[in-house]
């Protein structure tokens, strides 16, 4: 079995820049939207393909392990920004409280993560181009992760003062503590769902690591 490395990953992936990846899923017989309902991840397994991650021929190395994460740019008023912000991780109240910053989960996913920018041209377009490849260690200087950490260190703070349900999206710079989940009442049992929270990357922190990566 064929060892494919993050770095090998990247620079695979770094070769289909400009390429339409609905195309590719195409000739890849990777289902997008052919039957009528979207196939929500369709990019993530084209994108596993061209970094040469294949079921069954190829895989990640055994503590080197990284994550592919696709990221929609969209073009208002002629520049290209991200279309949403982007999930990290669930937040478990007990880790949050017990972890420093770079020995989280936020951290591990964060620094793991091979971010591709695509292009997004509306609900169920037939174009879908890669523009960039990047990662946290490509960034030309530590200054964003230092202030990834002071967010982090903020509303870990604020949950160990103030209690879980404090927290609140609107807290952090560049990550926030935001509900993900069903949430509501539920209707078999008449009884509130418990609250629950993950990490996501602002808008403008997804723009800053593209911006700022060599």
């Amino acid at each position: 079995m064929k060892i494919i490395t993050r770095a090998t990953a990247i620079k695979n992936l770094k070769k289909c820049i400009g390429k339409d990846l609905r195309n590719l899923a195409l000739q890849y017989k990777i289902t997008t939207y052919e039957t009528g309902k979207q196939n929500k991840g369709w990019k993530g397994l084209i994108l596993e393909r061209l970094a040469g991650l294949q079921t069954n021929i190829s895989k990640a190395p055994n503590g080197l392990s990284y994550e592919l994460k696709s990221v929609s740019f969209r073009h208002i008023k002629g520049k290209l920004v991200p279309k949403e912000t982007m999930a990290i991780t669930m937040i478990n109240p007990h880790e949050l409280r017990e972890q420093e910053f770079f020995k989280s989960h936020v951290w591990a996913k964060l620094k793991s993560v091979v971010f591709c920018a695509v292009e997004w041209h509306g609900k169920n377009s037939d174009n879908a181009e890669l523009l960039k490849v990047t990662s946290l260690d490509l960034l030309e200087s530590d200054e964003v992760i230092k202030e990834i950490k002071a967010d982090y260190d903020f509303i870990r703070n604020k949950l160990i003062k103030n209690g879980f349900n404090a927290l609140t999206g609107r807290d952090g710079v560049w990550i926030q503590a935001r509900t993900k989940g069903t949430g509501g009442i539920n209707p078999r049992t008449n009884e509130r769902r418990p609250i629950t929270r993950a990490f996501y990357a602002r808008k403008k922190l997804v723009a800053k690591i593209f911006e700022e990566s060599r």
